[in-house]
């Protein structure tokens, strides 16, 4: 329908812990629901990345999220984790030029309803479970930086791309 706005690092709506979705979607929640879909793809075509995208980046605290490769997850929630960790320099829309280096588990089982109101389980390795974590983070507030390993791991794409060297 239409591409939304992504808000910012600092917008409060970034920090608040989103609504559930209540079944039958209603006009709004399709809407929400394609209006994810177009932001996504717009953002990806304008910037070069990004594989999913959660409501409250486009200021709806709802409880949704919209990947690329799996369209919209309704209520979502990680119901099991494993104790096998990784880390990885995570990037976010609403910090474009920033990078965070953080933890994620490797595994996941993600919970959640397609837009016909049809629970379904999902079990997500590797960067799929990365990206899962990190949108569902958004669903309750939490941002990538939060999850930082340390202060030293939030640094400027640019310096991702083109390190400075140290003498």
């Amino acid at each position: 329908m239409a591409v939304k706005r992504i808000r910012l690092l600092g917008d409060p709506v970034l920090r608040t812990h989103c609504t559930r979705i209540r079944f039958p979607l209603g006009r709004a929640e399709q809407r929400l629901i394609i209006d994810l879909r177009d932001t996504l793809r717009d953002f990806r075509t304008r910037r070069g990345f990004g594989r999913g995208i959660a409501a409250p980046q486009i200021g709806i605290t709802k409880r949704v999220i919209y990947i690329s490769s799996l369209g919209a997850m309704i209520n979502p929630r990680i119901v099991v984790r494993s104790r096998a960790t990784f880390t990885l320099w995570d990037d976010c829309f609403s910090f474009p030029e920033l990078l965070v280096k953080v933890k994620r588990n490797k595994k996941i089982v993600v919970e959640f309803y397609d837009e016909d109101g049809v629970r379904q389980t999902l079990v997500a390795k590797n960067d799929l479970a990365e990206l899962l974590q990190h949108e569902i983070d958004h669903l309750n507030g939490v941002l990538a930086i939060d999850r930082a390993l340390n202060s030293t791991y939030i640094i400027l794409r640019d310096e991702y791309r083109h390190p400075v060297k140290k003498f």
